[in-house]
């Protein structure tokens, strides 16, 4: 089984409080951030595609799937021999129910021009969320993690380890009847230039000694993605 890392360090405690509130606040963002991209209704991220197809399939709540394609993603890092951080365990069971809090208060069926915007505010807000969760530096999302593993057992580049995880889900999700649209390309361009400026501007300072204590000698660096998409994903 994947071996779960527990938030151990030196940090000072107000550093050690920053730290929480800023993963607890990333991941409900990251919730809110998808609910407002499914709700423009331009297309969705690919791992959402495959919770949209899931979804229509089974009639199972869009929160609910996301945990669950969680966990069973969290169940490919057994053989990759990944190690669990605080942060990869909270971001399996909160992004998911945030999401639907996001669904629930946003309406759907709203004018083109509204859903424009949402989509817009859905992709800064989700970028701006994950640099939230992984600056606080309890580990990767179940779907980051993934990606690193695979790209550190095999040897490929991350961007082909990436790029093939995602045009695998997407292309299920869309035969699943998942929502493919100018808004799932918009997300590809756009999610990763904000999230490399929001990674380093969130990300929380340690000393060397805190940094030493808390992250596991072989674990792997978070690789900024979106659910995870970015990637919360």
């Amino acid at each position: 089984m994947p071996r779960l890392t527990l938030p151990r360090s030196t940090d000072s405690a107000p550093v050690l409080a920053r730290r929480f509130v800023q993963l607890f606040a990333g991941l409900f963002l990251y919730g809110i951030g998808i609910a407002l991209i499914v709700r423009g209704e331009l297309g969705v991220a690919p791992w959402d595609v495959l919770t949209q197809g899931i979804s229509k399939q089974t009639g199972l709540g869009f929160g609910l799937i996301t945990v669950l394609t969680s966990g069973v993603v969290l169940l490919l890092w057994i053989p990759l021999r990944q190690r669990l951080g605080f942060g990869t365990v909270m971001n399996a069971l909160l992004v998911g129910p945030s999401a639907d809090v996001g669904l629930w208060l946003i309406p759907s069926g709203l004018d083109l021009w509204a859903r424009i915007g949402l989509l817009a505010a859905g992709i800064l807000v989700l970028g701006a969320a994950t640099g939230l969760y992984i600056g606080a530096h309890f580990g990767p999302g179940p779907r980051d993690g993934l990606m690193t593993g695979l790209h550190r057992v095999t040897g490929w580049k991350i961007w082909i380890v990436r790029t093939g995880i995602e045009v695998i889900v997407l292309g299920a999700g869309w035969l699943l009847g998942g929502n493919v649209g100018i808004g799932t390309v918009a997300f590809a361009l756009l999610i990763g230039p904000i999230c490399g400026y929001a990674i380093p501007l969130f990300a929380i300072r340690r000393n060397e000694r805190s940094t030493r204590a808390d992250v596991p000698a072989r674990a792997p660096r978070a690789v900024p993605t979106p659910r995870a998409t970015p990637v919360v994903e």
